[in-house]
């Protein structure tokens, strides 16, 4: 878990990072949380886990030959990023990101997030 504790260090370093989590898909448990976004993280990682399966649901259903990237909420004062990661060592994981929205940069948040995701292995 050291090294996962890890890379939620670096996520939080991303400017405008409040908080940050990696997630079981299939559980909706977090592996690892850290940061102060102003609500229960393990709660925020359940939910999008949800999203998550839906939009594999959905996938399915449309037999379409593609995969999830990243799934972007906006809200007023955040961009919640959700991302799924896919590499040898994390498959069924996903990262979660908490930005404030009026002092991140969403491009390069998401540059800098799918930098951080190619070192997360369990």
């Amino acid at each position: 878990m050291a090294q996962l504790d890890s890379v939620i260090t670096s996520l939080l370093e991303i400017e405008g990072a409040s908080g940050a989590a990696i997630v079981d898909i299939d559980s909706g448990m977090a592996l690892a949380a850290g940061g102060s976004p102003g609500f229960d993280l393990n709660v925020a990682a359940a939910g999008n886990s949800n999203v998550v399966r839906a939009k594999l649901r959905t996938i399915a259903d449309l037999e379409l030959q593609d995969e999830i990237e990243d799934i972007l909420i906006t809200l007023k004062g955040q961009y919640h990023l959700i991302n799924v990661l896919k590499g040898a060592g994390n498959t069924g994981l996903l990262i979660y990101l908490v930005l404030n929205r009026s002092t991140a940069n969403l491009a390069l948040a998401r540059h800098k997030l799918r930098s951080v995701a190619t070192t997360v292995s369990v």
